[in-house]
């Protein structure tokens, strides 16, 4: 009787699983099917509207990477995180312009402001996430996890507020300094040097931030001290230097992408790093929240889905279907694979 009991329990448990597998890639394939009727239909749009996806989701992995590499380490779901990205995109136009006087037309002269701007943004906002974590989290380190998560929620809602009383309500404007001439042209596809010089300062980042996790000592400190944290300080790990470091890279991967996201949109408003953040949280949860390929394949994805919705002739009428889908796609992610694409599967104690 027991083990009746035991093979039904096991029968009711997967079948389940089996079925809602079974759903979501019927759903995935009718999407590859419709995507690529469109491709048939308008190869040349539907190219172009891929390239255009690919970058956004280059900005938006920057995003999913700081949410990612913050939960790894104390799983934590830092709501701020996305607010600390809209401060990036405000410091960047403050910087650049009050203090670079950057503006349109100056040719290669942009380059090392540019820089300069980024480097100064990635280093405040990194400043500012591991005071945020000082002040707001540390405190809350052994308290029960719903602490720590309303914390986030006040602290995201405190930093909209600055951005607010510093920017206004309305749309911070920046200058239009990266060139639109294309880099090629082909059949009816174009790429302008706009969208590229985005790929091409986010690629170096995600590399370096690779490098930084998986080679160096403070990077095996980290996964370390993710796995566990009190085995981690007997070993002689400095947790609280290691968390703090973790949302100070944090911080400053959310300035670059403010810096390239503010130059590339050329706009900027209080409110704008709520939403974006949470389609990086989107992002990261796709991919496999603590995982870092798994929160840039997911970033890609969620930009080409973006892309896809909003470009092709078969798009929803309105962007705001846009946010529909993609957190339709979050629901669907956390009832048929809660672990993410690229995420392991831990299994659940008895």
């Amino acid at each position: 009787m027991a083990a009746d009991a035991s093979a039904t329990t096991l029968i009711t448990r997967y079948r389940p699983r089996g079925v809602m597998a079974t759903i979501s890639w019927l759903f995935v394939i009718l999407v590859v099917l419709l995507l690529i009727k469109e491709l048939t239909v308008s190869p040349s749009q539907f190219f172009q509207v891929t390239l255009i996806g690919f970058t956004l989701g280059c900005v938006y992995a920057l995003v999913a990477l700081g949410y990612t590499l913050v939960y790894g380490i104390i799983e934590l779901i830092n709501f701020a995180h996305g607010d600390v990205f809209m401060l990036g995109g405000m410091l960047a136009i403050t910087f650049g312009t009050s203090f670079f006087n950057l503006h349109q037309g100056q040719g290669f002269a942009i380059v090392p402001i540019v820089f300069a701007v980024l480097v100064l943004s990635m280093v405040a906002c990194g400043a500012i996430n591991a005071t945020i974590e000082l002040v707001a989290y540390r405190p809350l380190r052994n308290a029960p996890r719903l602490a720590p998560l309303l914390t986030a929620i006040g602290m995201s809602f405190i930093i909209e507020d600055i951005g607010l009383a510093w920017k206004g309500p309305n749309y911070v404007s920046a200058p239009d300094v990266f060139p639109h001439s294309n880099v090629f042209s082909i059949g009816g596809v174009t790429y302008a040097w706009n969208h590229l010089l985005v790929v091409l300062i986010t690629l170096p980042v995600l590399l370096g931030l690779t490098y930084l996790v998986q080679k160096t000592r403070q990077g095996k400190a980290m996964r370390a001290t993710a796995q566990d944290m009190d085995a981690s300080a007997i070993m002689g790990i400095n947790v609280n230097r290691t968390i703090s470091f973790t949302f100070l890279i944090a911080g400053a991967l959310a300035g670059a992408a403010g810096t390239l996201y503010a130059l590339w949109a050329t706009t900027v408003r209080f409110d704008q790093g709520f939403q974006l953040g949470l389609i990086s949280f989107t992002a990261a949860v796709f991919g496999g929240i603590g995982n870092l390929p798994g929160a840039v394949l997911g970033a890609i994805l969620i930009g080409l889905i973006q892309s896809w919705n909003e470009g092709l002739p078969w798009h929803m009428p309105g962007s705001d279907w846009t946010e529909a889908i993609v957190f339709s796609i979050l629901i669907l992610i956390l009832v048929f694979r809660p672990e993410g694409l690229l995420g392991e599967r831990t299994p659940e104690g008895g």
